[in-house]
Formats: C-alpha cells, structure tokens, sequence
C-alpha cells in the first residue's frame, strides 16, 4: 500500500490518500466492510422475524381488542415497541453499515400524562413507519439472506474444491463432486482440468459476493434512511431552529459590538466635550484666550466624534449601498483596501435588502481578512446571479492556508451564510492562491 498527501478541495487540507498496491476487486472479499456487511444481512433474518411477530402480534391484538377500552392502550404500546425496535435498528446500521442516520423528531406531547402520551403515540408519523418497517422488512431480509449465504458458501466451497475434492473417493465411495447423474449416467468433477474450472468458477462467485453483499445492504440503507430517520420536514425544522439560534446570537453581539463602540468610542468623547465647554464657559470672562483654545480643541473632539458616529454607522449600513446597490457599496469598501483590488458586479436587478446587506459585509470582511492575514498584491471580487442564487467570489493571490473549520471569523460567516440558506466553500492551499465562494438565495426587492 502505498501513501500520497494532497489538498482537499473544498478546504485545503492536506489529506492523505492511500493508493493499493492490490485492485479494489481483489480486495474486497477480505476487507472489514465486507464481513461487516455480510454479518448485517445475516442478523437481519432473525430480527425481522422478531420484529415482524411483534409488530403483527401487537397491532393485530389491538385490533381485536378496539371494541374494548383496552384496544387503544395495546394499539399504543405497540406502536411504541416498534419505535424501540427502530432504535435498535438505527444503532445496527449505525455499527455495521457505517450508516449515520438521525434520530425520528420526539413525541408531540401537549401535557403530561398517560393519555396524552397514547394520543401523540398514535399521532405520531415515526410510529407508523416504524411499523411499515417491522412489516416489510422481513421478507427483503429473507431475500437477502438466501441470495447472500448462497453466494458466499458456493463460491468459497467451489474456490476451495481442489483442497476437500479427495473427501469424496475417500469416504462418500464416488470420483468426486457429481456435476450430474441419473439412472446410466454419471458425471464427476474428478480430472485436474474439471477441478481447475471447478476452482475458478468459485473464484469467480468469491470475487462478485462482496459486490452483491454491498447492493443488497443499499437497499437496507435505503429503508433505514427513509422508515426510521427523520422526515425532510423534521429535520428542516431542526435546520431552521438552529438557524434561528445563529441569527439571534449575531444580532446580540451586533448589539452588543455598537453599544461597547458607543459607551467607549462617541459617547466618552461627548462627556469629555461637555465638560471643556463646560470649563470654557467659566472661563471665557477670566481667560478669553484659553477659553478660545478649550472651543478650538473641543472643535476637533466634535469631528472625531462625528467621524466615529460615521464609521458606526457605515458598519450597520451604510448609506452608499441603500441609495446605489451592490455595486458602489463594494467598490467603496475596495477602495479601502490594503491591497488593489478588482470589483465586478453583473446582476440584473437588485436582490432583497437583507440578502444585499448580507452580500455587502461577507465581502466586506473577506476584504478586511485579505488586508489583515494574506499578505497579497492583488484581489478580485465577482458577483453575479445564476437562476436562484446570488454568488459571491473572492479571489486573492496571497500566502493561503485560510481554514474555515479553525474558528476564525470564517466559520462565524459560514454560520451567516447558513442561517439564510447560503454556502461557504473556501479553496486556500498553502502557497496560495485563495478563493472564497459564497451562495445566497436570490430574493428580488420588492418595490
């Protein structure tokens, strides 16, 4: 086996590659994966019979039982069996088929008690398909399981017949393994070359179990994927709501950020402004003079507070890209970059003020991260629309390495972008050159 290192695409990792020495194909009968897989299809025969007799047992009692009070309760707890059941099926893909799979949404309960948990039981959507599982599943695993054990013990009985063919002379009293034979005919896998193809035909089932073994488990991924992991809907849910998460807690640090910027920055320079106007004013019919030169340096605290009151603003929002778009707000941020760089906007109409201003700061501290860490000659800033999709590109020819796992101030605007359904894919090799492609949902302004 060989070792390579490379880049990963998406992030610039260096990764390493393992090159085989022996072909996927030979390979594969003797790999973990493989036994893993074949150990799968063998346990499922017997736990499908489990849970196919529970599952008909309960919900057929239940049934029975409707015209009684008692009917529901049992219809209930069966249902919730089967859920269990589910558990231990997601764990056993979980460990055997390397089959990362969520868990179903919880129980919908309004209030606590034993009704209320029959009723969201029984409203439960995980509980049904758990169910249509615990039913169809066995007959796939009765499948499987022939079709598997079948392969596998002919092809390794067949490739291993030249080391057991002399058992038969020995002690079965025949030639060897009957091919065919009825009342005058007999046919034995007996002469070196019959043994030889008899050897090579089970090379041949050896060598295409493990790939038979692997499309019958995909089917199993299939139906543990889509019976026992959530819905779309429910993990859209669970997307959206740590959305919601990431966006309240950048609003609070905004917040936060412009009231520290206030209390430390304009607002301590209007105390201290107040107070020498203040001293000025007791002074302007003692010392007229010092008194003037308090005005004149209280004049120069008044435009840095302004100044200051000025760039704060920029940061909210800043004027240039309400009044005339994408294109001047960034040309603006351009020009005040360490570095040259190219600004081209090529978008038919203008998108929605909060994908604007959103596209407006990504690029922003994409900027401001190439002026700080690149120690680049030259950028490049593209945007432009495709269908639905509002794309940003940031292209700079510096010392790369930018990594948007390590917790900089990439991943807090992956995580941004990832709040309104936008991507962040970052491509900086050591040595450069970096390039930053952001994805944002197109929303057109409304007028």
């Amino acid at each position: 086996m060989a070792t390579d290192y490379g880049y990963d695409s998406g992030l610039g990792f260096p990764e390493t590659v393992r090159r085989h020495r022996v072909p996927a194909g030979l390979r594969a009968p003797f790999e973990g994966r493989t036994w893993r897989e074949f150990g799968y299809v063998l346990l499922s025969l017997p736990i499908s019979i489990v849970m196919f007799t529970y599952a008909v047992t309960m919900i057929s009692l239940g049934a029975g039982l409707l015209v009684t009070f008692l009917g529901i309760p049992v219809f209930a707890a069966g249902l919730a069996g089967c859920r269990g059941l589910g558990a231990m099926e997601r764990a056993r893909a979980r460990g055997l088929l390397g089959l990362e799979v969520g868990d179903p949404e919880p129980l919908a309960m309004r209030k606590p008690g034993f009704m209320a948990w029959i009723g969201a039981v029984l409203k439960s959507g995980t509980s049904w398909r758990t169910l249509l599982y615990s039913v169809v599943h066995l007959p796939w695993a009765i499948f499987s399981f022939a079709v598997a054990v079948n392969f596998w013990v002919y092809g390794w009985a067949l490739l291993t017949y030249p080391l057991w063919f002399w058992v038969f002379p020995a002690y079965v009293g025949q030639d060897g393994l009957q091919l065919y034979g009825d009342e005058t005919h007999h046919i034995y896998l007996n002469n070196p070359f019959e043994i030889g193809v008899t050897a090579l035909v089970g090379l041949l089932f050896t060598l295409a179990t493990p790939w038979i073994v692997r499309a019958l488990t995909t089917v199993d991924r299939v139906m543990v994927h889509g019976l026992l992991g959530p819905t779309r809907l429910s993990a859209r849910v669970v997307e959206l709501e740590s959305d919601r998460g990431v966006v309240v807690d950048t609003a609070a640090a905004d917040l936060r950020r412009i009231e520290r910027d206030l209390h430390d920055g304009a607002q301590a320079r209007l105390v201290a402004l107040a107070m020498d106007l203040g001293l000025a004013k007791e002074k302007l019919t003692e010392d007229p003079a010092a008194a003037a030169r308090m005005v004149d340096e209280a004049h120069g605290e008044v435009k840095t507070a302004l100044q200051e009151l000025r760039d704060l603003a920029r940061g909210i929002h800043p004027a240039v890209l309400t009044d005339r778009g994408l294109d001047a707000a960034l040309s603006a941020v351009a020009s005040r970059c360490t570095v040259q760089v190219q600004v081209e906007v090529d978008l038919p109409a203008r998108p929605a003020p909060a994908i604007e201003g959103i596209a407006y700061f990504t690029v922003s501290e994409l900027l401001q991260n190439i002026s700080k860490h690149s120690r680049a000659t030259f950028a490049a800033v593209d945007v432009w629309r495709v269908e639905d999709r509002l794309m940003l590109q940031v292209v700079d020819n510096g010392v790369g390495g930018a990594d948007v796992s390590s917790g900089s101030g990439l991943t807090g605007l992956a995580e941004r972008l990832d709040a309104v359904d936008g991507i962040l894919v970052v491509d900086s090799p050591l040595g450069g050159p970096t390039r930053v492609t952001a994805e944002l949902p197109w929303r057109s302004e409304r007028v």
